[in-house]
């Protein structure tokens, strides 16, 4: 197979496309350097077929063919009884577990997110079309649609047939929803087609606002928590539920940020883990990714403050020196991909643009643009800057 040549573009974003008239000097710094590599990979994934929940089922999910499923990661078998129940391993992620529908997920993300950047920075009508095919396969198309429900992710062998933590696995339709949003917003797909992409969205939101999983995992007091408000409120966003918007927004002013942010812009609960580097990473991006979802002019997360002075900034302010120089991590190496981290932190891009703190551009664009450690991938559901930074 001939290897396909995308010529190199020398035109900045503004001459590509009028959406991009109010991007701000640092967005449009992070835009043009990108959109080469976001063209060429668009271009690659417009020969890829659809692959959703139904491509492949296990034996071991007590769902059906359009359920997803998915096992605990630190899940291990007994090494003294391999038919017992598995046993835990924090941090180590089990290889031989079923991830096919995670991995799935996250190519549909990639996928979708990928032709909707490219889209933006050329007007292809081309990479619309093909990111709704995707749309249509997960979402709307019965015989291969993916159930709006996780209720069997994150099982464990001879434990549970699915938990309450397995919805962190639907964090990666974040850029799922700004990829429909964006498209809708700005004529990249019929609205008739938006409608019924919609419908799947507020089913599962109502789901994972509703049912016990959701509930509890909504209550949960680490990154878990927060995960569930970024996901919660990127579907309420695009569906406008605003009863939703509201309880996400409350839920960081008075819940995430005073209860899992320590003075200093730590997170404690996360440095308790066997990865705290990571989990740390992992918290601020889900905070900031939460923060760049739901503020608007009247409601400005970047700029709240709690009464004891817990704010995004103190977060940010904590974590950039250990992004900047690793070796000046005061806490354990993480137990697992310790040399993997950092990357391009959507923290940095979000805090940057918000703050105006060219500093923070500048780290985020001289970290790896595009990891390929499944791990890193997995704990980075926003990678596609254009999709969040066009106007």
């Amino acid at each position: 197979m001939k290897k396909m040549i995308i010529p190199a573009l020398t035109v900045t974003c503004s001459m590509l496309l009028a959406n991009c008239s109010s991007t701000s000097p640092l967005e449009e710094k992070v835009i043009n350097s990108l959109k080469d590599a976001e063209i060429a990979k668009a271009e690659s994934f417009l020969s890829e077929k659809p692959v959703t929940v139904t491509a492949v089922h296990s034996e071991r999910s007590a769902g059906g063919l359009h359920d997803f499923y998915s096992e605990g990661d630190y899940w291990w078998p007994d090494p003294e009884n391999p038919e017992a129940p598995y046993i835990q391993k924090d941090g180590q992620s089990n290889p031989d577990n079923f991830s096919d529908h995670r991995l799935a997920m996250v190519r549909l993300s990639e996928i979708t997110a990928t032709l909707t950047s490219a889209w933006l920075i050329t007007n292809d009508q081309k990479y619309a079309d093909n990111a709704l095919i995707h749309l249509n396969a997960w979402f709307v198309d019965t015989a291969t649609m993916m159930n709006p429900d996780m209720l069997y992710a994150q099982a464990i062998k001879g434990r549970f047939t699915g938990r309450s933590i397995g919805l962190i696995d639907a964090y990666h339709l974040v850029e799922v929803t700004q990829s429909v949003k964006v498209l809708t917003e700005k004529g990249g797909i019929p609205a008739e087609q938006s409608a019924k992409i919609k419908i799947w969205f507020s089913q599962f939101l109502n789901w994972m606002t509703t049912h016990e999983y959701g509930i509890k995992e909504m209550n949960a007091e680490n990154n878990h928590g927060t995960c569930w408000v970024a996901t919660a409120a990127s579907m309420a966003v695009l569906v406008d539920n605003q009863e939703i918007i509201k309880l996400c927004t409350d839920r960081f002013k008075n819940i995430l940020l005073p209860n899992q942010m320590e003075a200093d812009g730590s997170f404690p609960r996360e440095l308790k883990r066997t990865k705290p580097y990571g989990y740390s990473l992992f918290n601020i991006d889900a905070f900031c990714n939460v923060a760049q979802i739901l503020s608007t002019p009247d409601i400005n997360l970047w700029e709240f403050e709690t009464q004891d002075g817990k704010s995004l900034k103190k977060g940010m302010e904590y974590i950039y020196p250990f992004i900047t120089d690793k070796t000046k991590w005061p806490f354990a190496n993480d137990i697992y991909i310790w040399e993997e981290w950092p990357v391009r932190q959507s923290s940095l891009l979000f805090a940057g643009v918000a703050y105006n703190n060219p500093e923070y551009i500048s780290a985020f664009l001289k970290l790896p643009a595009y990891p390929t450690h499944p791990e890193v991938i997995r704990n980075l559901p926003v990678r596609h800057p254009s999709i969040w930074l066009i106007k």
